[in-house]
Parts: structure tokens; C-alpha cells; sequence
């Protein structure tokens, strides 16, 4: 059991199981709660890793260890899809498929405010403190600094707040919290990117929403998508 903010994770079978978007003999796709770990950090904290090999032990009655790889990550206070690997063999292509940038990743959020421009391919440069745990952005090559781009799209205005599309076509720590930030547009709930009020579960309002790729050993084209979380704020853009 671990525990986040308000979130104490304790997930029995049915619960997990409402959570796996779709499985085959290689790959499983889990939508991920905020504040549950992708993977075990120095908190301790129970992760999807632990939760789903529980999860695959108990439906298919296996004996021993359950072999499960994680290709990429999300943040802790980020849902939506993860993709997991059940073999050896899937879980060494599929992260070469995420290293050259092969799977399509696509994600939405609720951000503060509206963009001056519907659409914008941003390019800055990221570097990471792992003593803060935070991104810091320029607009300028700068040393020890990454370069890191994406593009939004406008979705929705609903109020203050505008639905943007975000795509992804580096793989940055926090890149997407701090890219938008940067230009004026934090993440509802980002306490750690500028905004001044929590969310009530401490999540953040970013999801990853599809993926889309070749199946690394079926060769065939996926595209998988998680449903906005139940919660109040993403409820007008539904």
C-alpha cells in the first residue's frame, strides 16, 4: 500500500482490471490513477509495476514471478496510458520504439489561461535539477541543457481555462509541464510549475490520452485511448 497526497492505493483485482485498456501475450496497457508510481522510488510507494504483476499472477495463476517491463514513464501526478511489456523480447523493442520516437504519444491537459496562438510547435531547452526535482527552460542553447520540442493545439475554451492537444516529439523530463508554463500556460493543479491551488486529489490536470504505433512483434498498426479521469474539472470537457 503507498500512499500520495490524499491517495491511498490498495487496488483489489476488479479495480485493476477496470484499468487495463487491452492485453495481449506481449504488451498490456494500463490507465494510470494520479499518484501512483510508474515505477518504486526512495518513498517506497507500491507502483503499477507491483500492483499489475499482482494483477497478472492472480488471472493467469502463475506460479512464479511475473516477468513485466516498463518502456517509458508518466509523472506520479499524471494519468493515463502506460505501456507495459510482458516479455523480454517486447519490452527491448518497445523501448527502442519510444527512444526513436516511433510511438506516438499524445496527451491533453487544462491549462490557465488561453494560448495568443491555436496552434505552436514550441522548441526550448530543458535541464533538470534532481536535487528540486524541477525543470528549468530556456529559450537559448545553454550548457548541460536538452533540446526539447512539442506542439499544441486548442481543443476548448471553457472560462479561464483552455483544453490544449499536446504532442510530443522529445521525451523531456516535466517537458511538457515546464514548456507550457514557460509561455504563460501552467497545468491546473501544477503547484510545482507556477500554479497557486492545488486540486483537491493533488493531481495535476494532464492525461496522457492515446498511443499509437507498430506492434513490435505483430507488426500491426495500435492506437490506444484513456478516458478523461472522473473528476470535476476535466467533467466540461468531456
Amino acid at each position: 500500500m503507498g500512499s500520495y497526497g490524499c491517495y491511498i492505493f490498495s487496488m483489489n483485482y476488479r479495480e485493476i482490471d477496470k484499468r487495463v485498456l487491452s492485453e495481449d501475450n506481449h504488451l498490456l496497457f494500463f490507465d494510470k490513477p494520479a499518484g501512483l508510481l510508474c515505477q518504486k522510488d526512495k518513498t517506497n510507494d507500491d507502483s503499477v509495476l507491483e500492483i499489475v504483476s499482482s494483477y497478472l499472477k492472480e488471472k493467469y495463476q502463475k506460479p512464479g514471478n511475473v516477468f513485466l517491463g516498463l518502456p517509458h514513464r508518466i509523472d506520479r501526478p499524471t494519468t493515463g496510458i502506460l505501456c507495459l511489456c510482458k516479455t523480454s523480447k517486447s519490452l527491448s523493442r518497445m523501448t527502442n520504439l519510444f527512444r526513436e520516437r516511433k510511438a506516438n504519444k499524445i496527451y491533453h491537459c487544462i491549462v490557465l489561461g488561453h494560448p495568443n496562438i491555436p496552434t505552436q510547435v514550441l522548441k526550448s531547452y530543458l535541464r533538470k535539477n534532481p536535487q528540486t526535482n524541477k525543470t528549468t527552460v530556456s529559450d537559448t542553447p545553454r550548457e548541460n541543457y536538452k533540446e526539447a520540442l512539442l506542439e499544441y493545439k486548442v481543443l476548448n475554451r471553457i472560462g479561464e481555462n483552455t483544453l490544449l492537444e499536446v504532442e510530443l516529439m522529445t521525451g523531456r523530463s516535466h517537458q511538457i509541464r515546464a514548456q507550457l508554463s514557460h509561455i504563460g500556460l501552467p497545468i491546473m493543479g501544477d503547484l510545482k510549475y507556477g500554479v497557486l491551488s492545488p486540486l483537491r486529489d493533488k493531481s495535476i490536470a494532464l492525461h496522457a490520452y492515446s498511443l499509437d504505433f507498430v506492434h513490435p512483434v505483430k507488426k500491426e498498426s495500435i492506437e490506444v485511448k484513456a478516458s478523461y479521469p472522473d473528476k470535476p474539472w476535466w467533467k466540461p470537457f468531456v
